[in-house]
């Protein structure tokens, strides 16, 4: 099972797009008839854990001194899996975290009319900032938590995993029919309405739950 410092051993990291409704209520879309997958590398990943210092997440130069916060629910692969079903999804869970998918939107923007990859827009270093592993225990109704961020003691989003397009049984049963999903890889669920441009100076807090668990990290120019 996956240890409290999962991502020493994450291999892969997936990422839903678009997976919150009250997005698709803001900007009129249709439902997506299957989850928007994508990819962040290893080499994203940050250690927000609370600690004496604060995290910092490094603005890219060639995204001109912005980019995007999206808080996240994290889930955790338990063990290897390929090709199961909703109903058996849940059972291949090893834990949870708190994550923030930090985007060049710019980018995103310039390359979805393109039909061009995102990679390069999600896969900066520092982008995905990670809180401490959760226990399944400790996380009994993962369809259910609150998910909010506050962007200098403002807050930008909040909202519930319960208002997932695709749920998280649903977004693993999808992404194993593609691929073998393996312990301590890291799928990202969606981040809700409400995300936005951060720049040099700004500080993101982030949590789930009313005090499950939370990151504050601080942004700064590469």
């Amino acid at each position: 099972m996956p240890s409290t410092k999962f991502f020493h051993s994450t291999r892969k990291i997936i990422g839903a797009g678009v997976n919150y409704k009250e997005i698709l209520r803001l900007t009129n879309a249709p439902k997506p008839d299957a989850p928007v997958i994508f990819f962040k590398p290893i080499s994203s990943l940050l250690d927000a854990e609370p600690s004496t210092f604060v995290p910092t997440i490094r603005v890219p130069r060639v995204f001109g001194g912005v980019i995007n916060f999206e808080a996240e629910l994290g889930v955790i692969i338990g063990q290897r899996c390929a090709n199961v079903t909703p109903d058996q999804a849940m059972a291949f869970v090893g834990g949870y975290c708190l994550a923030l998918d930090m985007t060049g939107m710019d980018f995103i923007i310039n390359a979805r009319p393109k039909g061009l990859p995102w990679c390069l827009g999600k896969g900066f270093d520092t982008s995905t900032p990670v809180s401490r592993f959760i226990a399944v225990k400790e996380l009994p109704n993962p369809d259910d938590v609150r998910v909010w961020c506050d962007v200098n003691g403002v807050r930008k989003q909040d909202d519930s995993t319960s208002n997932l397009i695709f749920p998280i049984a649903e977004l693993i049963a999808y992404t194993s029919r593609f691929m073998t999903l393996e312990e301590n890889d890291l799928l990202l669920t969606g981040t809700p309405a409400g995300a936005g441009p951060v720049r040099h100076g700004d500080v993101i807090e982030c949590g789930l739950g009313d005090g499950l668990v939370q990151m504050r990290c601080s942004v700064v120019d590469e």
